[in-house]
């Protein structure tokens, strides 16, 4: 297991985990503004990055299997939680060089929107992840269209249950205890879930051509040979 995972972390490319671990941890910190608050809908800060995450999910997907990509995906957890430690370590030291009460009071209360985005978050890769390759295996095609339907279906679906699960349990469950009585309704955050699924859907489609040649790219340079090959040697 621990050699598989070193070679799955040399296999694929920095950049794209880099990009991964960081949009899920801006995530993170975007969720604590809501930025549209209507009686039926409510969406917050996180919608700006969340698309990135599942784009690098995605490509990840496509070449190395929906295995690999929740690993990353669970990498990038527990990345998010350290950088959380350190927030709140930073947030709760005095400090006489100035008022950094609105700063400490984000970075304080982080760590519910924590919870609330690793359950979210590993639930929706996963599904995302199976989802994209169920539907490769139905398509068996490399082609530009089939990469689309795949990563627009299984985002869609994916960002649905990961904007529905964490709304919930953040706003509906926490945000009136930690934040003075402040709360989304079912309602709002089914919109939210709904929302945000159809923006992040329409962005992976904007961002397809992009994805699509950097998986073409990875499969016509061998990107991911070796870790494929250990895969296949171990069954």
């Amino acid at each position: 297991m621990r050699k598989e995972f070193s070679l799955l972390l040399k296999e694929i490319p920095a950049l794209v985990t880099t990009l991964f671990v960081m949009s899920v941890i801006m995530m993170n910190l975007l969720a604590n503004k809501t930025i549209l608050s209507t009686e039926y809908l409510a969406l917050d800060g996180g919608i700006l990055i969340s698309w990135l995450s599942f784009l690098c999910m995605d490509i990840i997907t496509m070449r190395f299997g929906p295995k690999a990509s929740t690993k990353i995906a669970i990498l990038a957890m527990f990345c998010n939680v350290f950088a959380c430690i350190i927030f709140y370590i930073a947030s709760i030291i005095p400090s006489s060089a100035g008022d950094y009460s609105a700063f400490d009071s984000i970075f304080h209360s982080t760590w519910f929107i924590l919870l609330g985005s690793m359950i979210a978050f590993l639930a929706s890769a996963i599904v995302n992840n199976t989802l994209n390759y169920l539907l490769g295996k139905l398509l068996n095609k490399d082609s530009k269209i089939d990469y689309t339907l795949r990563t627009s279906i299984s985002t869609f679906i994916g960002q649905f249950i990961d904007n529905l699960l964490f709304a919930m349990i953040v706003f509906m469950f926490f945000a009136p205890i930690f934040w003075d009585g402040f709360s989304w309704t079912f309602f709002q955050c089914v919109g939210c879930a709904f929302t945000g699924a159809i923006f992040e859907s329409l962005t992976e489609l904007l961002f397809a051509p992009l994805g699509y040649k950097i998986y073409m790219k990875w499969k016509d340079e061998g990107v991911g040979e070796r870790y494929l090959r250990y895969l296949g040697e171990k069954r």
